[in-house]
C-alpha cells in the first residue's frame, strides 16, 4: 500500500462511498452531511463523534492524497471521493472497500448482508472472488482466525498491516516485560545485599561486645 490514512480519513473517505453508491441524489455531501454521516449511530463501527474540525482536517487530508476534492457548480461547498478511480475499482470492489473502512474487519458473509444497499453480490462465492481481487492488488488481508469461530475476518490496509503492528507492540512488550524483570532481579539482589550487610552488622557488634 503506497496510501497510508488516518482513523478519522478512514471514516470521511467511507461515508462518502457509501453516500456516492447509496444516495446519488444527495451526492456530493456539503461538511454539514458528512459530519452526520460520520457520527450516525447505524451501521458504523466505532460510533464517533467529531466535530466538524475534525472531518474538515480528515477532508483536506485525503485532498492531499490524491483520496477525495472539492466538487464545483454548487453555492454550497461539496465533496467527492476519488479513491475508487485513483484505484480503478469496481462497484463490487467499492462496496466491499466501503463497509470495511465504516464497519472495519469483517467476515465474508458480514460482508454480504451489510453490502446490500451498494451491490448485490448472488452469493459469497461471487463475494470471496472479489475479496481475492482485492487481496492480490494488496487493498485487503485476512486476518487469523478468532478461536472458537469458523471463518477469518478480512481488514482493508489502509492504515497499514495490522499483523505487522500487532507484532511490533508484541515485541515492545516483551522489552519492556525484560526491563521490568530486570529491575525485579536488581531489587531483589539489592534486597540480599542488605539482608547479608545487617547480618555482618549484627556479627560484628556481637565479637566488639566480647571485649567490654
Amino acid at each position: 500500500m503506497d496510501i497510508l490514512l488516518t482513523q478519522e480519513e478512514i471514516r470521511v473517505l467511507g461515508c462518502l462511498m457509501e453516500k456516492e453508491m447509496a444516495t446519488p441524489e444527495y451526492y456530493p455531501l456539503s461538511i454539514n452531511a458528512l459530519v452526520s454521516a460520520c457520527n450516525q449511530k447505524s451501521n458504523r463501527d466505532p460510533v464517533t463523534s467529531y466535530p466538524e474540525d475534525t472531518v474538515v482536517k480528515a477532508l483536506e487530508g485525503l485532498r492531499q492524497k490524491s483520496c477525495a476534492m472539492e466538487s464545483s457548480g454548487s453555492r454550497v461547498q461539496r465533496y467527492a471521493q476519488t479513491f475508487s478511480r485513483l484505484y480503478n475499482l469496481k462497484r463490487s470492489e467499492e462496496a466491499i472497500m466501503c463497509i470495511l473502512f465504516v464497519r472495519g474487519a469483517q467476515t465474508n458473509g458480514e460482508i454480504r448482508s451489510r453490502t446490500g444497499r451498494l451491490y448485490h453480490f448472488a452469493d459469497l462465492e461471487e463475494l470471496q472472488g472479489v475479496v481475492s481481487d482485492l487481496e492480490r492488488v494488496g487493498l485487503v488481508k485476512a486476518l487469523p482466525k478468532q478461536p472458537g469461530k469458523k471463518e477469518c475476518r478480512y481488514t482493508h490496509l489502509l492504515q497499514g498491516d495490522p499483523l505487522v503492528q500487532l507484532d511490533e507492540a508484541y515485541a515492545i512488550g516483551n522489552v519492556q516485560v525484560n526491563e521490568i524483570e530486570q529491575v525485579g532481579s536488581f531489587k531483589d539482589e539489592v534486597a540480599m545485599l542488605r539482608r547479608e550487610l545487617r547480618h555482618l552488622k549484627e556479627e560484628f557488634e556481637a565479637f566488639k561486645a566480647q571485649f567490654k
